[in-house]
């Protein structure tokens, strides 16, 4: 009990820190200047650690998967008989929902959260049992410590996979705009998150 108290007050800790660094005010007056900055800063904490995709192609975190995009992430292990394979389904149906024009613009990402059996040979095995190995949908491993800096990034680091996070992690990266999605949201519901991350790129 301990222990997962620990892990959840370090998952808030982390994820506090995402929203303090994505929330930062841009000014009118300079904004290009602003957002120069607050990139930087984002680039600074979420790094370009690199990771593997399912393709065994690298992939720098920052620019090659979070810049400018809007993103779904979610926290995956190969092994696992249960949750992820029910994830996994849940988010090919949300991409189904979606519309042609929505889907290329949203970066699907799965991340492994065992990168120490989790090779980019299994992740792609993984994605196309579940029908998931689609344009439009990294599945990230990698070395172990490059992983782990990354979910301790995100939030959502464990030491046993068995305890993973099932939250979904989404953002328009480019308006610094990050949420949770919690498990019991239906797929309905998270549709209609992503289509207004999706809008705020068309927002004036």
């Amino acid at each position: 009990m301990y222990r997962q108290i620990r892990d959840l007050l370090a998952r808030s800790a982390a994820l506090a820190a995402i929203l303090c660094v994505a929330s930062a005010p841009v000014s009118a007056g300079n904004a290009p200047a602003d957002e120069a900055v607050a990139e930087a800063k984002a680039r600074d904490y979420f790094s370009n650690v690199e990771l593997i995709d399912q393709d065994g192609e690298p992939r720098s975190f920052y620019d090659d998967v979070l810049k400018d995009n809007v993103v779904v992430i979610s926290f995956i292990f190969t092994n696992c008989q249960s949750a992820c394979p029910l994830m996994t389904r849940n988010l090919t149906m949300i991409r189904d929902m979606l519309r042609e024009d929505e889907r290329k613009a949203i970066q699907f990402v799965s991340i492994s959260i065992d990168p120490l059996r989790d090779t980019p040979s299994a992740m792609k095995e993984f994605a196309q049992k579940h029908e998931a190995d689609t344009d439009g949908w990294l599945w990230l491993t990698g070395q172990p410590d490059d992983v782990n800096f990354i979910t301790k990034r995100l939030g959502s680091y464990t030491d046993d996979p068995e305890m993973h996070t099932t939250t979904l992690l989404a953002a328009n990266v480019r308006t610094a705009h990050w949420t949770k999605i919690e498990p019991n949201v239906p797929p309905n519901g998270i549709v209609a998150r992503l289509r207004l991350l999706v809008e705020e790129d068309a927002a004036p």
